[in-house]
């Protein structure tokens, strides 16, 4: 093994520091409207490279990278482009392309829409965006909540493991929930609770949403708050008051509900007192294990209209065969698309220009990597993973490769510009054998490798690699951390980042964490096992996976 590995950091020294003049005269970005055309590109992973790359995927002449239309067409363009440059193969049955169906529904009206609460002491109405969000997730074009009884089932868990479920004993049918954002582990920053301040899937809130619905509740309503959610009141605002979109409901067979939305903690107490409870009282006592659930004596009722159309999207697959083992693989995932803000310079840049970046890079290496990999390798670019992460849902439920033969995943989002770091922190550490490859990656960088440094924001179920963790292949989603005091940037102080390409960024940091997770997956392409979820992790290979 030490031989081995010591090959394969080899062969990425050669490769990374030659440059080739091949592809002179290619213009890569044909087809793309303004794009430059780039003709000299390394077989390695190199800062030059690397700008190139954030600079087209950032450029105006994509048009902000959104789903659907004259911009995804031009994005999906250019990365087909840069993969036949490089002289990989299509990789989903002979097509680059993978069609992603999705659902979307937009609220009608959300300006006159309202929550209405009944209590023995009349009627009261909450007002949608400054009180609340409601919209459905089952595509239905008009859903109602016709007083709904009210039961608060504290975080909304039921886990089995943990000895924890706060639905023992109740009869949800036609009832609403309220529920806590977060779990109870983080509400009592208790380590041996859940994961103690660390977030958990039990806290996300869509969690919460799939939760209700297999409990047969009609309608559920999270209480927002911003330190146990990670993010502000106007965040959940303005991603209710769009199109929300979703896999069509048949692609996962789970149960959907026909109402769903957020409270803010104020409207949570005026529902409480309504009703003659202390929403305060009751949520500490929601965080104590025996907590059990607690019917309010007053009822919702919400009427909602919704458009709901289809479209598809699209995923970018690239295959580099393997030599002995091709019908095994590793992914190497990132997501190409954005969701535009409200100016026009964002563009999406660090998030996730730089992660496709990367993505290619590492492409490039392995096209010209010497020894060839004996297993294969696919390169997913994939989309509407800022709409909830369908892009790689809808791939780990249409594997290219069986997902029995699929030896992990790593993804890449939003790589750094500030910079060079003596470490990179793993989201989600301690959960598959594959930290400790990167470890060695590391230490052949002379860097090493941390937890992650904000477990309480639960990024690792905010990005691509939590829909393959789900189905049980061990992932790898690191992040440079501690900057080394000489890695400023050469031009003062940085732009906000997620803007627009500054040629003062420092892409030195995104050029170290690219070639680590390049010599990760280059260790695991030589290797005959398969790595494996680590003792007490939160995720499994399935028994129809194991025994590989």
């Amino acid at each position: 093994m030490r031989q081995l590995w010591s090959i394969v950091v080899l062969s990425f020294a050669l490769c990374a520091c030659q440059h080739h003049q091949t592809n002179t005269g290619t213009d890569s970005s044909a087809g793309v409207g303004a794009l430059p055309a780039y003709n000299d590109f390394s077989p390695g992973i190199v800062i030059d490279d690397m700008t190139q790359h954030v600079k087209a995927l950032s450029s105006d002449a994509l048009l902000g990278r959104t789903t659907t239309g004259e911009a995804e067409q031009r994005t999906t363009d250019y990365l087909i482009q840069q993969f036949t440059r490089m002289g990989l193969a299509p990789g989903n049955n002979g097509s680059w392309l993978q069609s992603v169906p999705y659902v979307a529904a937009t609220l009608q009206h959300a300006e006159q829409t309202q929550l209405s609460i009944d209590a023995s002491d009349g009627r009261s109405t909450l007002d949608f965006g400054k009180d609340m969000v409601v919209g459905t997730l089952d595509e239905q074009a008009h859903a109602a909540l016709a007083a709904s009884p009210v039961v608060f089932v504290g975080y909304g868990i039921d886990a089995p493991g943990e000895q924890w479920n706060d639905y023992t004993g109740t009869d949800l049918k036609g009832k609403t929930v309220i529920v806590l954002v977060n779990d109870p582990g983080w509400a009592n920053q208790d380590p041996k609770l859940f994961k103690g301040r660390e977030y958990t899937y039990f806290g996300r809130w869509t969690y919460k949403f799939e939760e209700a619905a297999r409990q047969g509740a009609t309608a559920a309503f999270i209480v927002h708050d911003t330190d146990a959610a990670g993010y502000p009141w106007s965040v959940v605002q303005r991603s209710w008051s769009t199109a929300r979109l979703d896999l069509p409901k048949g692609e996962e067979g789970t149960p959907r509900l026909a109402v769903a939305g957020w409270l803010t903690t104020d409207a949570a107490r005026q529902l409480f007192a309504r009703a003659g409870a202390d929403f305060d009282t009751l949520k500490r006592q929601a965080a104590q294990r025996g907590f059990t659930a607690v019917p309010l004596q007053a009822t919702l009722s919400v009427t909602i209209d919704s458009t709901i159309s289809h479209g598809e999207s699209h995923n970018v697959v690239a295959r580099l065969n393997g030599t002995t083992h091709a019908d095994q693989a590793i992914v190497y995932s990132a997501h190409w698309d954005h969701v535009a803000g409200a100016s026009d310079a964002r563009q999406g840049t660090v998030d996730n220009a730089t992660g496709v970046a990367g993505l290619l890079e590492i492409a490039e290496a392995f096209a010209h990597r010497a020894p060839k990999p004996h297993r294969s390798l696919l390169f997913i670019a994939t989309t509407l993973d800022e709409s909830g992460l369908l892009g790689s849902r809808y791939y780990v439920a249409h594997p290219v490769v069986p997902l029995s033969h699929t030896v992990a995943d790593i993804n890449l989002d939003m790589l750094p510009v500030d910079g060079p770091a003596s470490a990179l922190s793993v989201i989600g550490f301690g959960q598959s054998q594959l930290d400790d490859y990167l470890a060695a990656a590391a230490r052949a960088q002379r860097r090493d490798v941390l937890p992650d440094l904000q477990p309480e924001q639960g990024f690792f179920f905010r990005s691509d690699q939590l829909s393959f963790a789900r189905a049980g292949v061990p992932v790898l989603y690191a992040r440079s951390a501690a900057t080394r005091p000489d890695a400023a940037p050469t031009g003062g102080d940085l732009p906000p980042k997620d803007d627009r390409f500054d040629p003062r960024w420092n892409l030195s940091g995104a050029v170290e964490d690219t070639r680590a997770l390049f010599m990760v997956g280059s260790r695991l392409s030589m290797e005959e096992h398969f790595p494996q979820w680590k003792p007490g992790s939160d995720y499994q290979r399935p028994v129809s996976m194991q025994g590989l």
